[in-house]
């Protein structure tokens, strides 16, 4: 019935017009910026640690605050949207988001470097609800929402992907500020074209925004997401910390327990939990959080293979991930035409198939030692279903919602899809390292001195290192460790594999099975 009405609804509905697909490719702007920014430091880490000097600390934090802080302050920023409207809320943002830029790119210390990454995880944690959130207002028409977030969706992964690129780009000429300032041309555009072509809201609500809530989240998130991370990364240095970084997890989780305790009480919540009793919304959310956990760890382990194993360069590596990107796009682009064909929930029930199949395939062509540019056409099938499944499951999360909560629904969806892959990457990490220091254990290296093996077990790269020092022995050790990471990576897709059938039929069954008999 309730499909029947929403189908209805679709029909009737006004379509847009050239404004409003212009206003589409304003949008895009600060999503590419926002995406850009995760990852468009890579190749200037070197310059900025020879001009500003940074600890090895420092460094950490410049890199991964921006990140940090955004995860960490999208449930308020969702719930701001809704107050004061979207509209409002991006443009505040991208005006914050262009001078923090600035600032970033003039920094004269590593204190002001990291003080500016943090403001702009703030400013950036602003545009994201508001981007999707503007989608619902905008694209009322069933196919045509579909289309514009699956193009918005695949922004967010060219920006990530070209981000690199173009950081490596611009540090052949400029200076390693520029890489901030490439931000401010495309959100002056935005600030420039908003107020012609994106609808304002006129209505404000009344409503207050509990501050202890406010406080709540951004703790919470921001403990989980930083545990989260560095357990992924403390296999580089051989797990020390490890417990530290699983306690903030847990205190996180601990402080998100008592943040829903609040918004149950509140009669004007920070967060509606009955945003998540929709069961469209729920379902959603929890394919995210598992496409992120099995396609985000098979994908990291990958770009670890292709530099460990392959012995390729970080920027030849990288090109190698592209057939991924790119088919991941045109899955996204794909999506609302399935759903069009199929309906929505059996679209995202034939993606995440598709991903659960590549994910199980990647398995057996590592199991079978195929070359590096093999691997990475039979992982770019996971990455056609994780587009087609990823877009559509935004929008059944954006639509699901009512209209005067998109922003908070939106929120939502990237605080599942941030801890996704969070974990997709803590977890490729910890299974790979269990698996090599298995398979490290219970080889015969009868041929290498003692303490030369010990060495070797602890990381991948202790096992390089000593590999390639070694005058005697070190092409069996250099055989044994890539043989190690060969089957941390094939172990973790046969994994993913098998959880990525399980979503498939938990969508079949509490999405399509109830949908058609609802009819």
């Amino acid at each position: 019935m309730e499909t029947s009405q929403a189908t209805a609804t679709s029909a009737t509905a006004q379509k847009a017009t050239a404004k409003e697909w212009a206003g589409l490719v304003l949008l895009a702007l600060p999503m590419m910026a926002l995406s850009t920014d995760l990852t468009v430091l890579f190749f200037a880490l070197p310059t900025i640690s020879a001009d500003l000097e940074p600890s090895a600390t420092q460094m950490l934090w410049i890199t991964h605050v921006y990140g940090f802080l955004i995860a960490g302050f999208l449930v308020t920023a969702g719930r701001v949207g809704d107050r004061i409207g979207p509209r409002r809320l991006l443009m505040a943002g991208a005006a914050a988001f262009a001078v923090l830029s600035v600032v970033a790119a003039y920094s004269t210390s590593p204190e002001m470097l990291i003080a500016a990454r943090a403001a702009l995880g703030v400013a950036g944690a602003t545009l994201m609800p508001s981007l999707f959130s503007m989608l619902r207002t905008m694209f009322r028409e069933e196919n045509q929402r579909r289309m514009a977030i699956a193009i918005m969706f695949s922004m967010f992964t060219v920006g990530g992907a070209v981000g690199p690129l173009l950081g490596g780009a611009l540090l052949e000429f400029f200076w390693w500020g520029s890489v901030f300032l490439i931000n401010v041309p495309p959100l002056v555009l935005l600030l420039i074209g908003a107020m012609l072509l994106l609808p304002g809201r006129s209505d404000r609500e009344k409503t207050r925004i509990d501050l202890l809530s406010v406080a709540l989240s951004v703790l919470g998130m921001l403990a989980i997401v930083y545990g989260i991370q560095e357990i992924a990364a403390s296999h580089e240095n051989g797990g020390d910390n490890l417990w530290a970084y699983a306690l903030s997890v847990i205190a996180g989780a601990a402080v998100m327990t008592l943040f829903v305790l609040r918004q149950r009480r509140l009669s004007e919540p920070l967060f509606d939990l009955g945003l998540v009793k929709i069961r469209a919304i729920a379902v959603s959310l929890v394919c995210l959080l598992l496409m992120g956990l099995s396609i985000t760890g098979i994908f990291y382990l990958f770009t670890q293979y292709l530099q460990w194993v392959g012995g390729f360069s970080p920027l030849h590596a990288g090109f190698w991930t592209l057939p991924y990107i790119a088919v991941n796009i045109l899955g996204a682009v794909l999506a609302p035409g399935v759903a069009q064909r199929v309906s929505a929930p059996k679209a995202v029930v034939v993606g995440i198939l598709i991903a659960g199949v590549g994910a199980g395939a990647f398995a057996v062509a590592t199991a079978m030692g195929v070359p590096a540019p093999l691997l990475a056409i039979v992982i770019a099938v996971a990455g056609l279903g994780h587009g087609i499944a990823g877009a559509l499951v935004s929008d059944l999360i954006i639509s699901g919602a009512p209209e005067e909560q998109a922003g908070s629904a939106a929120s939502a969806q990237e605080v599942g899809g941030e801890l996704g892959s969070a974990l997709g990457i803590a977890m490729g990490g910890t299974v790979s390292v269990l698996i090599y220091r298995s398979v490290m254990g219970g080889a015969d290296l009868s041929e290498i001195p003692e303490g030369q093996t010990e060495a070797a077990a602890e990381s991948v790269h202790h096992g390089v290192t000593t590999a390639e020092g070694l005058e005697i022995g070190g092409q069996a050790l250099l055989e044994t460790v890539h043989d190690a990471v060969s089957s941390g990576q094939q172990v973790y897709a046969t994994a993913a594999s098998l959880v990525l059938v399980a979503v498939a039929v938990m969508v079949l069954l509490t999405l399509v099975r109830k949908t058609s008999k609802g009819r």
